[in-house]
C-alpha cells in the first residue's frame, strides 16, 4: 500500500526478514492469498467498471482461471495443499459491523473444476436442529489439511457463529457463537478469529481471540486495538493481521497464546499470505 508505482501490487519479503526490501510484482490485487503454488487474487474485472473477478494464479502469477464475483471483494483463502480456493464478496453493504449486509462465498476445486458458488446452499446445523432462514450469510473460509473440512463464519438471526464445514456432505455445523473470519492454525488445533466485544467502536467492534478446538477454551490475544481482518498464522505460535495505517494499512503480529505484545511486521501492506515449504 506504499504510495509509489507498486501500490496495490503483489509483493514478497523473506519471512525471516519481513522488514527488508520487498520484491514487487506487476500483478495487482485488492485481496490475495496463496499456498503451494496456487494464488487467488480478487481484482477489478476487465468487462465492466464496478465489477470484480477472482483470478486463480500459478506459482509464477500467471492466470489459470477467472471467476466473476457476485459483489465487491472481501476475503480470500487457499487450502494448505493449494488445491482449493475460497473467496467472499459483499453483495449488499460493505462492512461486517452491523450484520445488515449480504455476502456470497464460493469454494473452487482447482483440480476438478467443481465450484460451490454459494455456501448458503449447504445444510446448516446447530446441535440437532437444521436451520433454514432467509438471512443466512457465510463468509471468511479457512481450510483444514484434508481439502474437505473447512471453517467459516455463519450469520443468522442477528448472531454470528464459527461453523465447521464439510465439502463432501455439503454441511455447515455451528461450533461457537460470536466468532468471525476464522483462521485455522497450521497444526489444525486452534482457530484465530475476531470476536465482538461490548463497548468498542460500533464500526469496528472486534478483538482477536484464539479458540482451542479440543476443549473450546478461548484466549484473548494481546492486541487491544480494534480490527477488521482475517488473521494469518505465521507459524504455530504467532498470528499476523492488518490494521489501518497512514497508507491504508500495516501488517502486525502477536503471539497466539495471549502473551507478549504486538509488533509491526510489514509497514504499508495488506492481505498477507505465508508461503510454507
Amino acid at each position: 500500500t506504499a504510495a509509489d508505482g507498486g501500490r496495490d501490487h503483489l509483493a514478497s519479503v523473506d519471512a525471516a526478514r519481513p522488514g527488508a526490501d520487498r520484491a514487487v510484482a506487476s500483478r495487482s490485487c485488492l485481496v490475495f492469498h496463496a499456498a503451494r503454488g496456487t494464488g487467488v487474487c480478487l481484482q477489478p474485472a476487465k468487462v465492466a467498471i464496478g465489477t470484480y473477478d477472482a483470478v486463480i494464479l500459478d506459482a509464477n502469477l500467471r492466470e489459470k482461471s477467472r471467476h466473476a464475483l457476485a459483489g465487491t471483494p472481501s476475503r480470500a483463502r487457499v487450502s494448505p495443499s493449494g488445491r482449493l480456493a475460497a473467496w467472499t464478496s459483499f453483495v449488499n453493504g460493505e462492512s461486517y459491523a452491523g450484520l445488515n449486509f449480504s455476502t456470497r462465498t464460493a469454494i473452487l476445486d482447482t483440480v476438478t473444476g467443481r465450484l460451490d458458488d454459494n455456501l448458503e446452499e449447504y445444510t446448516l446445523r446447530r446441535g440437532d436442529d437444521v436451520i433454514r432462514a432467509p438471512d443466512i450469510n457465510v463468509w471468511g473460509v479457512t481450510f483444514a489439511a484434508d481439502d474437505t473440512t473447512f471453517y467459516a463464519t455463519v450469520a443468522t438471526g442477528g448472531h454470528t457463529y464459527l461453523a465447521r464445514g464439510d465439502r463432501a456432505s455439503r454441511t455447515l455445523r455451528t461450533v461457537r457463537e460470536n466468532a468471525e473470519c476464522p483462521s485455522l492454525s497450521p497444526d489444525g488445533t486452534r482457530v484465530a478469529y475476531k470476536k465482538r466485544v461490548p463497548g468498542l467502536d460500533a464500526d469496528r467492534p472486534w478483538h482477536l481471540y484464539v479458540l482451542n478446538l479440543a476443549d473450546l477454551t478461548e484466549t484473548p490475544l494481546a492486541e487491544t486495538r480494534t480490527l477488521d481482518d482475517q488473521a494469518e498464522w505465521l507459524d504455530d505460535s504467532r498470528v499476523a493481521y492488518s490494521l489501518p495505517g497512514d497508507l491504508r494499512g500495516d501488517v502486525w503480529a502477536t503471539p497466539a497464546d495471549g502473551s507478549g505484545r504486538p509488533t509491526l511486521l510489514i509497514p504499508h501492506a495488506l492481505s498477507p499470505a505465508v508461503l510454507r515449504d
